[in-house]
């Protein structure tokens, strides 16, 4: 950097595992950081990375609120470099390459991508909410919608919706189709919004909810697919309410779990009358689809939010 040179931005990195990586709020920080966590060895679960881009240089308050995120750097002084003309979301997006699931291309801004013929291309680009389509949990969901294309769906909802991406990809699958998507995170509604209209996306509803805990949920149920794509604590404590707006011999596709956490899940919601048809294992990670049972479930206890805690972080 030069001596006369203004930084515009700065970034702040420290290293952190998988588990610390899938722990991480952006809110549980007060500043207006941008977080992104990247896997730096694929399928290594202790080598990974935190970057937060801010748009002044960092505090002593901010940087330990950081630390405090990933325990496992303690020991570690976070590399800071101030950004000189550049704008940082996408310096931050630089090693972003399209992917391609099916008829899908998923791409940010700094790498744009043609649409496949028959196929469609979405501008997804990082932010503050996850799901940019780079992570196989949810490029192995793009991979399990697509897979579904032949079959006809009239009501679908995203639940933890984080970019609204899976929304955009069942919305050109099944373009006569009433599409609800939610989160628990105003930001992430806020992002799919965006994201929405940068890809003219209409006609999906947005909705801030706990799980299904929204009357507007409740109203439009029973859903004949339901997508997941959260972690699989969440997932386990919302099997029933998940399964309760199911409708009959719907289709299931739950995401964010390790392929180690897959019995769990599948047991969960093996309770509640819905069976495993396949999955799509990625490295460690197992996306599953499931159909529920012949008979719409009535769960015999009014749900949990307890064991919730990290649901809405779409990857």
């Amino acid at each position: 950097m030069s001596a006369d040179a203004a930084p515009e931005s700065w970034k702040i990195t420290l290293p952190c595992t998988r588990a610390e990586a899938e722990a991480i709020d952006a809110g549980a920080i007060e500043s207006d950081a941008v977080l992104m966590t990247t896997e730096e060895v694929e399928d290594d679960r202790e080598h990974w990375r935190l970057d937060a881009y801010l748009e002044h240089e960092p505090d002593a308050a901010t940087i330990v609120q950081l630390r405090a995120l990933v325990p496992s750097a303690a020991d570690i002084e976070p590399v800071i470099e101030a950004l000189v003309a550049a704008d940082w979301v996408t310096m931050s997006q630089a090693g972003l390459e399209p992917i391609r699931e099916g008829r899908f291309v998923v791409h940010t801004s700094a790498h744009p991508a043609e649409t496949p013929p028959g196929g469609r291309a979405f501008l997804i680009d990082a932010g503050q909410a996850f799901g940019t389509g780079h992570h196989a949990t949810t490029s192995g969901c793009l991979a399990m919608l697509d897979a579904l294309a032949a079959e006809t769906f009239t009501d679908v909802i995203d639940l933890g919706t984080g970019t609204g991406l899976l929304a955009f990809a069942a919305a050109h699958l099944w373009p006569a189709a009433r599409i609800m998507t939610t989160d628990i995170d105003p930001r992430a509604i806020d992002v799919t919004r965006e994201n929405a209209a940068a890809n003219a996306i209409e006609g999906i509803d947005l909705v801030v909810a706990d799980g299904t805990l929204a009357p507007a949920i409740g109203a439009r149920a029973p859903y004949d697919l339901v997508i997941a794509n959260i972690l699989a604590g969440p997932l386990v404590s919302m099997a029933p309410e998940i399964a309760a707006i199911a409708a009959p011999s719907a289709r299931i596709v739950l995401a964010g779990l390790l392929e180690a956490q897959r019995d769990q899940v599948v047991d969960a919601f093996a309770a509640c009358g819905c069976a495993l048809e396949t999955v799509d294992r990625r490295g460690e990670w197992s996306v599953l689809r499931l159909t529920a049972g012949t008979t719409r479930y009535v769960p015999t206890a009014p749900p949990d939010p307890t064991g919730r805690a990290g649901w809405a972080l779409d990857l």
